[in-house]
C-alpha cells in the first residue's frame, strides 16, 4: 500500500541532504560550544556559520538570531518577557492564532492582569485591518501579535501592511512565523517587524529545535537562567547538530523555493479541480488564494462520517488532518473555525491538506478515491 502524506503543516519529512549533515556532525563535531579547547572552538564555529547563514536567508544580521527549541519556545519567550521587561501593557491578538501565541497572551493576562483586545476575523478568517487600526487609536503601551500564516486556513497576513501600521502608532510587532519561513521570502531588513519566530520542523529539518529573530536593542530579557549561551537570552548547551540540521534546511529550502513552490501550486489547484468534480458541494474555509501549501475544505459528508473520517483515511495510508496537530487528539470542533464557520458548517467535516514537494499527483487521486470510498 503506497502511504499518501498530505499533513506537511503538522511537520514534514527530514531532506536527505539535511540527515547528511546532522549525522556527520553527531559523530565528528561533538564538542562544547562554550568550551574553550579546540573540540569547543571547533563546534562554536559550526554554530557561528549556522547562523550567519539563516541570517543570510532571511537578509538580518547574525546577532538577531536567537536559537530556542521551537517556535512555542519562541514565543512563550517573546511575549512573557515584552510584558515582563518592556512593560507592554496591552497585547493585541486574534482568537486564530496557535495555541502558542493564544495561550501565552491568556497566561499573562492572568499573571500581569494585562489588557488583551481581539482583532475581529473576517467571514474568510482574513484580519479585519480596519479594526486592528481602531484598536490601536487607545495610547497605551501595547504589543500587536498576529500569525504570518495561519497553520489550519493558510490566510496570510500583509506582514509590510500590518508592521507599518504598528510603527504609526508606536506599537511592537510580532508575528508567529513558523508556517512561513522557507515557504516564502522574507526580508528583514525591510519588514517592520519586531520578533518572528521559525521552526526547523516545518520546513524539511528536524525536530526540537527553532529561532527567534529579536530586532537589535530591543531590551528583551531571558525566560529561564543558566550559561552564557546565545548571548546570555537563551541559556543552555546549543543542540549544534540540530542547529546545522535547520540552517542546511533552511538554505536548501531557499534555493529551491521557486520551483518546489510551483509545483505544490499546481498541486493544490489540480486538488481543488478534483473536488469539484467528485464533490460539487464542498467549500473551501478561509480563501481560494491562500498560502499554498494549505488547503482547508468543508466536505458534503453527513455528520455520522466525521467520527470515523480521518480514521478510515489512515487505514489507506493517507494522512490528513482536521486542524492544528496539537490539537489532533482533541473532539472539540477547531477553534480557527469556530471564529469564522456558522454553526451549521462547524457541525459539517473539514479537513486540512498540507502539501509539500515530496507531493504528486498520485498522492492526489489516491486521496481522492479514499475520500470516495468513504
Amino acid at each position: 500500500m503506497k502511504k499518501v502524506y498530505l499533513d506537511n503543516a503538522a511537520t514534514t519529512q527530514i531532506r536527505p541532504e539535511v540527515i547528511q549533515e546532522m549525522t556527520t556532525v553527531m559523530a565528528e563535531d561533538y564538542g562544547n560550544p562554550s568550551s574553550t579547547h579546540s573540540f569547543g572552538r571547533n563546534a562554536k564555529s559550526i554554530l557561528e556559520l549556522s547562523r550567519k547563514s539563516i541570517a543570510k536567508h532571511l537578509n538580518c544580521s547574525a546577532q538577531e538570531i536567537i536559537f530556542t527549541s521551537c517556535g512555542t519556545e519562541a514565543n512563550n519567550w517573546i511575549l512573557r518577557s515584552a510584558v515582563r521587561d518592556l512593560k507592554v501593557k496591552r497585547i493585541i491578538t486574534s482568537k486564530i492564532e496557535h495555541h502558542a501565541v493564544l495561550h501565552t497572551v491568556q497566561a499573562l493576562q492572568r499573571e500581569y492582569d494585562i489588557q488583551v483586545d481581539y482583532v475581529a476575523i473576517k467571514p474568510n478568517g482574513e484580519i479585519d485591518i480596519t479594526d486592528l487600526v481602531e484598536l490601536l487609536s487607545q495610547e497605551i503601551l501595547t504589543l500587536v501579535s498576529l500569525m504570518h500564516v495561519n497553520n489550519e486556513i493558510g490566510t496570510v497576513l500583509d506582514l509590510d501592511r500590518v508592521g507599518r501600521i504598528c510603527q504609526q502608532h508606536n506599537a511592537l510587532f510580532h508575528s508567529d512565523t513558523v508556517q512561513s519561513v522557507g515557504k516564502t521570502e522574507i526580508d528583514l531588513k525591510t519588514l517592520p517587524v519586531d520578533f518572528i519566530v521559525a521552526s526547523a520542523h516545518k520546513f524539511h529539518g528536524p525536530k526540537g529545535v527553532g529561532f527567534a529573530f529579536v530586532r537589535k536593542n530591543s531590551g528583551l530579557q531571558p525566560l529561564f537562567f543558566g550559561g552564557e549561551q546565545e548571548k546570555g537570552l537563551r541559556p543552555g548547551t546549543e543542540a549544534v547538530h540540530q542547529i546545522v540540521g535547520m540552517a542546511k534546511a533552511l538554505e536548501l529550502s531557499y534555493r529551491n523555493l521557486e520551483t518546489e513552490r510551483k509545483h505544490i501550486s499546481e498541486l493544490k489547484s489540480y486538488l481543488i479541480e478534483q473536488l469539484e468534480i467528485e464533490f460539487p458541494a464542498f467549500e473551501i474555509n478561509g480563501t481560494q488564494d491562500g498560502f499554498y501549501t494549505v488547503l482547508n475544505v468543508i466536505l458534503p459528508f453527513l455528520e455520522d462520517k466525521i467520527a470515523m473520517m480521518l480514521f478510515n483515511l489512515d487505514m489507506k495510508g493517507i494522512a490528513v488532518s482536521r486542524g492544528s496537530a496539537c490539537q489532533s487528539g482533541s473532539i472539540r470542533p477547531s477553534h480557527v473555525l469556530a471564529e469564522m464557520l456558522s454553526d451549521e458548517n462547524l457541525k459539517k467535516p473539514s479537513l486540512r491538506i498540507s502539501f509539500s514537494h515530496y507531493n504528486t499527483k498520485e498522492d492526489i487521486d489516491l486521496f481522492i478515491s479514499g475520500l470516495k470510498g468513504i
